[in-house]
């Protein structure tokens, strides 16, 4: 098996590294640099493309436990006992997974834009995320309304990130497949299936967590983090006004700083 992934920042063994699961169709170039580069200040980064995706081999598992399997073996491979993970919307459902799984190797967890098992308007998106989502190419009109608020403040920090993810000119992560984009959509599904009753599995979750989200997630709707928030028992909540999904990308160094305090304690 064979991960591609980057592995940048500050690395004298002060802080536990920060392991870094993206998004639905999503590879390494989808990670705004100017949030990584922030984060990678105070503690070492890695990113990775799961099984099967962009530069990494293997066909892409289509449930999200197989995709927190490949996530374990990716972090066992590279021989680290002790990491903090943040997940962003899919790679957030991997966090939970893996914390779960493996709840002496997690430290602490970030989960943003992303929620729990079973939980509210996730198992498909909307009619009008549907068709954006489904789309052979993701340009940046469809970042602007899958990712950002109507507003136009919220789309032109959209359009700054925009600009921010084609900095990158060379060692280009390869295109994610169409057959990732299935196996995506059917983890998604099969984990959005409405059922309260997944809801009680989040007590397991004992490690200090950040949940966050803008405060009109289309894709995950905002709800689900604070479910996050109720059920996790550590669990500490932050809401980014003006802001959908990529809230993240929307204020990056805000998120940055937060999470860096956060991780820090």
């Amino acid at each position: 098996m064979k991960y591609a992934y980057r592995r940048f920042g500050k690395t004298d063994g002060s802080a536990a590294p920060l392991v870094c699961f993206v998004h639905y169709r999503a590879n390494l170039d989808n990670w705004d640099p100017a949030l990584v580069d922030a984060l990678a200040e105070q503690r070492e980064v890695i990113l990775v493309d799961n099984v099967g995706v962009g530069g990494s081999s293997g066909k892409t598992p289509d449930t999200v436990t197989e995709m927190a399997h490949g996530a374990i073996a990716f972090v066992d491979a590279l021989k680290l006992p002790r990491v903090d993970l943040l997940g962003f919307s899919l790679g957030g459902f991997v966090a939970q997974e893996f914390a779960l799984m493996r709840p002496h190797q997690v430290r602490r967890l970030v989960l943003a834009g992303t929620g729990p098992q079973g939980g509210e308007g996730m198992h498909m998106y909307v009619p009008e995320v549907l068709e954006v989502a489904l789309r052979e190419k993701i340009d940046a009109d469809a970042i602007l309304t899958l990712f950002f608020e109507k507003s136009e403040s919220s789309r032109s920090k959209g359009r700054e990130f925009i600009q921010r993810l084609r900095l990158r000119q060379v060692d280009r992560d390869l295109p994610v497949t169409r057959d990732t984009v299935n196996a995506h959509l059917t983890a998604i599904s099969t984990w959005g299936v409405p059922d309260a009753s997944k809801l009680s599995r989040l007590a397991a979750i004992k490690q200090p967590t950040l949940v966050a989200n803008g405060d009109n997630d289309i894709m995950v709707p905002t709800a689900n983090t604070s479910l996050l928030a109720k059920h996790i028992p550590n669990a500490q909540l932050r809401i980014y006004p003006d802001a959908g999904h990529a809230f993240l990308f929307q204020y990056p160094e805000e998120f940055a700083a937060e999470v860096n305090r956060f991780l820090g304690r």
